[in-house]
């Protein structure tokens, strides 16, 4: 978030206008929460800051024209982007009322940085593109204090959770691995699946051959590099996601300090020792990936119950007048600009 924000500084845009689109005032009304409203010019600012880091950063994956392409099942990337600025706004909105149950409060530090930022991307900025993104100095502060809000209130709510975490909840094991995968160079030398229950054999033999051999080796690493194979090293626990799954679940069986026979699964073979049941970097980060985890999940569920009690309406007529597919918005940095 705090990138997001100082990003702004030195933010500079261009924008095409690739058809007529519908007329929006800058005080026109685009949602309100409760007593908190958001209007159009507050609204298509955010919003094309959003589609400006979609347009400079994804178009190349994306293709120069993608805003009406299917992003998930049966939505355009266009409403896809636009239903999450709209989610973003209203929570943002519903933040300010409760900033005092938090003790939140927008510095006046924060506010000068605010209103130099804001002149920044006046100064950095043509006309037309200010125009364009509803770019005024009152429109960038005024976003600017709700994405501040918005962090602080984030850190603050996530601020209520504990902390703690055990050993045993985060536990993370670390092994060395050898792999002999179901796989073979085609003709262009590309890495193809293989098919042939001969070859698929020959390569669990070899991963036989090399089981027998390691079991009785001193160094697990040390004889896989002997044997022409390559180790790998890696930390898990029962629901790591990076590890084959018929794999980690015979790995996760494994007695701290021994090594597996052959573990063959849908894409090949593997051979495992388990070094240690908890490896201390690798969990200390499990803990705090925990907290984390614990800490959004209950800024999620604390904004959803405050947005479900409130009052809030959306005015689409004047919503649907921000398109996407009707504007191009892209960003550069300019080396003269400033940054933080």
């Amino acid at each position: 978030m705090k990138r997001r924000i100082s990003g702004i500084l030195a933010l500079l845009m261009t924008t095409t206008l690739l058809t007529g689109c519908g007329s929006l005032k800058d005080d026109d009304t685009i949602v309100t929460v409760d007593s908190h409203t958001v209007t159009a010019g507050v609204a298509n600012f955010y919003t094309r800051f959003n589609q400006a880091e979609y347009e400079t950063y994804y178009s190349a994956y994306l293709g120069e024209d993608f805003w009406g392409n299917e992003a998930a099942e049966g939505k355009t990337y266009e409403e896809s982007v636009k239903e999450t600025a709209l989610e973003q706004l209203e929570e943002m909105a519903i933040l300010q009322d409760h900033m005092k149950d938090y003790k939140v409060e927008v510095t006046e530090e924060e506010e000068a940085a605010i209103t130099k930022t804001a002149k920044a991307f006046i100064e950095n900025n043509d006309e037309k593109t200010i125009e364009t993104v509803s770019g005024t100095k009152a429109n960038v502060e005024e976003v600017l204090k709700l994405m501040t809000v918005q962090k602080k209130m984030k850190d603050a709510i996530g601020a209520e959770v504990s902390t703690e975490v055990s050993d045993e909840e985060a536990a993370q094991k670390q092994m060395d691995y050898v792999s002999f995968l179901y796989k073979e160079q085609d003709e262009s030398g590309a890495q193809v699946d293989v098919t042939d229950e001969a070859k698929k054999a020959e390569i669990k033999k070899s991963a036989e051959d090399f089981a027998n051999g390691v079991a009785s080796a001193p160094d697990f690493k040390a004889y896989a590099t002997e044997q022409g194979q390559e180790p790998v090293s890696t930390t898990f626990d029962k629901d790591s996601t990076s590890l084959t799954a018929q794999f980690l679940e015979a790995a996760d069986q494994l007695a701290e300090g021994a090594t597996s026979g052959v573990i063959e699964t849908d894409n090949g073979c593997y051979v495992a020792k388990v070094n240690s049941y908890l490896d201390r970097e690798a969990t200390d980060a499990k803990k705090e990936q925990i907290v984390t985890e614990r800490q959004n999940e209950h800024y999620t569920e604390t904004v959803a119950k405050w947005l479900k009690e409130a009052d809030v309406k959306v005015n689409k007529g004047n919503w649907k007048k921000v398109s996407l597919d009707k504007v191009s918005v892209k960003m550069y940095q300019d080396s003269q600009a400033e940054t933080e």
